[in-house]
């Protein structure tokens, strides 16, 4: 495993999300996660949708049924599944600011988004058929554990999806040192390589459990990102005066843009899918 040099617990990384709030929304979008480009030719609303769908192709998703996204942001992944599966979603955030911002869209009675820490989850056990963790578990303070809670609320036979930042198997001192461990110390999260997964998968005593590599059809969101981010510099005051003169620290992830796109590039860092039964 690979770790932030500063000790990260869901305080900072709320703080994180929090302070970097606004810039989240504008330049990475509110699903807050990557999209998945079939052809190439979609935009980037269309991709971060097609990562859903293409979360959820291989399940019999029927209406009713029950959800848990674990890191939900801004509650968009919820929304969408709800509107185009039917199927009742729970989002846990950590963010007051994301929660905040998604309440202010409105309610939709088929989702619940709470103000909650995943690993103080206080939800029940066996209570839900499909968990998604999109890009959440990298912050986890406790990866066995975020595994054993999704294993303990999912119902007998349900099913656990998670997209993931992984490093490479062995990288070498090169990567770790300008790539993988400043991206941890950056985006407040820890990098895992994809045999440690699949170790805690079996180990909390899920019955089965595919992988798949997916870096080539997901690493163009970062191309996006970096545009956007330029298009700021260019184009607003306030983005500039944050990045030249507040002293945050969270300030510095707006580099890992550059250092995600070079990790992906050279197959330092690689963009998972775990799917796990119970």
């Amino acid at each position: 495993m690979i770790e932030s040099i500063t000790q990260e617990s869901p305080a900072t990384v709320a703080s994180h999300y929090d302070e970097l709030d606004r810039f989240y929304r504008e330049i990475w979008g509110l699903h807050v996660h990557h999209g998945y480009w079939v052809s190439g030719e979609e935009n980037s609303s269309e991709a971060t949708e097609a990562l859903l769908d293409y979360l959820v192709r291989d399940l019999s998703i029927q209406p009713e049924l029950k959800v848990c996204d674990i890191g939900c942001g801004y509650g968009e992944t919820a929304r969408y599944l709800a509107k185009n599966y039917q199927v009742h979603v729970t989002g846990l955030t950590i963010s007051q600011k994301q929660l905040d911002f998604a309440n202010s869209l409105g309610e939709n009675p088929l989702v619940k988004l709470i103000l909650r820490d995943w690993m103080k989850n206080e939800l029940n056990s066996d209570s839900f058929d499909l968990i998604l963790s999109i890009e959440s578990s990298e912050h986890m303070p406790d990866i066995q554990k975020f595994f054993q809670e999704a294993y303990r609320v999912l119902r007998p036979g349900g099913t656990l999806k998670v997209c993931v930042w992984l490093s490479k198997i062995q990288p070498k001192p090169w990567e770790l040192k300008y790539l993988l461990g400043p991206i941890c110390t950056e985006g407040r999260l820890r990098l895992c390589d994809r045999m440690e997964y699949e170790s805690l998968i079996r180990k909390v005593g899920f019955k089965e459990h595919h992988f798949e590599d997916v870096t080539d059809k997901v690493k163009k969101t970062w191309t996006i990102c970096l545009r956007r981010c330029l298009w700021k510099f260019l184009s607003d005051l306030n983005f500039i005066t944050f990045m030249v003169r507040n002293p945050s620290k969270n300030k510095m992830f707006l580099l890992s843009l550059l250092r995600i796109r070079a990790a992906y590039e050279c197959k330092s860092m690689v963009y998972g899918l775990f799917t796990a039964v119970k």
